[in-house]
């Protein structure tokens, strides 16, 4: 009975020790996922300045970053906004990445 209990118990840590460290993507990959997709656009003409701004996640555990237009904005001295783009990548459920790239002037 004791090794029923300890094989039980183990089953139930790997069961709640085990995450999805995932980000919002057109499409999915679960070994490995490297994509980019379009948000949206203004009318304002597509400037040669590009900032950048992330957020990671680790098993789904701990997520830490900015990945706002704002944040990517100020990053690289934008201040007309014509494209907004995502970039997304992910390992294995184990650590994922989401970044928010901005076009402008």
């Amino acid at each position: 009975m004791n090794k029923l209990t300890s094989l039980v118990a183990l089953a139930g840590l790997v069961a709640l020790s085990s995450g999805c460290a995932m980000s919002a993507s057109p499409v999915t990959g679960f070994i490995y996922n490297g994509s980019q997709a379009h948000q949206s656009s203004t009318s304002n003409n597509i400037g040669a300045k590009r900032g950048e701004s992330c957020s990671s996640s680790i098993v789904g555990w701990i997520a830490m970053g900015d990945a706002s237009a704002a944040s990517a904005a100020a990053a690289g001295g934008i201040t007309k906004i014509s494209v907004v783009d995502t970039q997304v990548m992910s390992i294995l459920g184990i650590y994922a990445k989401y970044c928010t790239v901005v076009h402008g002037e």
